[in-house]
């Protein structure tokens, strides 16, 4: 009998199905907020907080454990530097599903997955507004050579 043995299978055969769970961990660890469909965030949750788990046991053998499932050496560093003692006095649930409404061409349910004690990134100051870009008049903007003949006419007046 097969009761209460229900996995996520997301429509894939096994080794594709883990392939994107790893990368989908790797991109997670890196930006601590990732947007997916919430059946992908709902498989990916609990091997989110089982590599956590593991980094904050900070051995040897853990860190080859989450190795073997998130490729990316960097990222594993990453985990087991900041990622573990940012959650050293939590117990658990280091993960948190906020509904992001639903994608425009399958209308499939997006969310937010992230890390519960996420830093926030800084804001990035050429955003800010001191950097805007000068927009074309008009009507010229797909107009071709029309800037061209009027730096030439500047140039040949200046």
């Amino acid at each position: 009998m097969r009761h209460r043995r229900h996995r996520y299978r997301l429509g894939r055969v096994t080794a594709h199905r883990w392939a994107l769970l790893r990368n989908l961990l790797v991109a997670l660890f890196r930006h601590e907020r990732i947007t997916t469909t919430e059946a992908k965030a709902k498989a990916l949750r609990p091997l989110a907080d089982q590599m956590i788990s593991l980094a904050k046991r900070e051995n040897l053998h853990a860190r080859r454990q989450v190795l073997a499932m998130v490729p990316d050496v960097e990222v594993v560093g990453r985990l087991f530097d900041t990622i573990a003692a940012r959650f050293a006095d939590r117990p658990g649930g280091y993960t948190r599903i906020i509904k992001n409404g639903v994608r425009r061409g399958d209308a499939a349910p997006l969310v937010f997955l992230e890390l519960v004690e996420r830093t926030e990134a800084p804001k990035d100051k050429g955003k800010s507004g001191g950097d805007k870009k000068e927009k074309a008049p008009k009507g010229q903007a797909g107009a071709p050579g029309q800037r061209k003949k009027k730096e030439k006419a500047a140039a040949a007046s200046a």
